[in-house]
């Protein structure tokens, strides 16, 4: 498919895309009331992490999965655009390279879990903190289902330029999950 009859397919309607972008302004909405009251809470704390014992995670082990995350954005963006011209082998491939990148996402989280020394009963710090990263993980667990999906449609020959509208409302979602991370490293992590 040619990059204008591209362009055109973009932006014709498409109720996946149309709700998934919906569905995006609604979880803008959750995550900025889970920022707020981390605000909140991290402002009335006169120290923080408020309890001297919990100690911060392992920065540059969160820093290098923030890159697999983000690489994966740029996994899912190709593989859209492989869909968009018929490609069916580069659409698995992408897709499949996505889902890895993904997975390695969550179990490198659930690895720094394991060595962080403070947990979701930790006082405000650990419920805050475990209350956004695991939501975050719910987001991007939910992802891995749909890429998922996308990737067994694309093995089967079901995915394609026709129905391209399916694969870029998921990587609108899988967008808005990496967004969300980069507020949330830089919120949770850094500052």
């Amino acid at each position: 498919m040619s990059a204008a009859a591209y362009g055109a397919h973009a932006a014709e309607p498409s109720h996946a895309r149309t709700g998934v972008l919906l569905f995006i302004v609604s979880e803008v909405t959750l995550f900025g009331a889970f920022f707020a009251s981390y605000f909140v809470l991290r402002g009335a704390s006169a120290a923080w992490p408020p309890t001297p014992d919990l100690h911060r995670p392992d920065l540059p082990l969160v820093a290098l999965n923030t890159l697999v995350l983000l690489s994966s954005s740029v996994t899912m963006q190709r593989a859209v655009a492989a869909v968009a011209r018929g490609d069916r082998a580069s659409s698995s491939r992408l897709l499949g390279a996505t889902l890895g990148l993904g997975l390695t996402f969550l179990l490198v989280q659930a690895f720094e879990f394991s060595r962080n020394g403070f947990g979701i009963g930790d006082g405000v710090f650990g419920s805050t903190f475990y209350t956004l990263t695991g939501f975050h993980g719910a987001h991007v667990s939910a992802g891995l289902l749909a890429i998922g999906a996308l990737l067994r449609r694309a093995n089967l020959g079901l995915l394609g330029a026709a129905n391209a509208g399916a694969a870029e409302a998921v990587s609108y979602y899988w967008h808005f999950v990496d967004v969300v991370w980069l507020v949330l490293f830089t919120t949770v992590y850094v500052l």
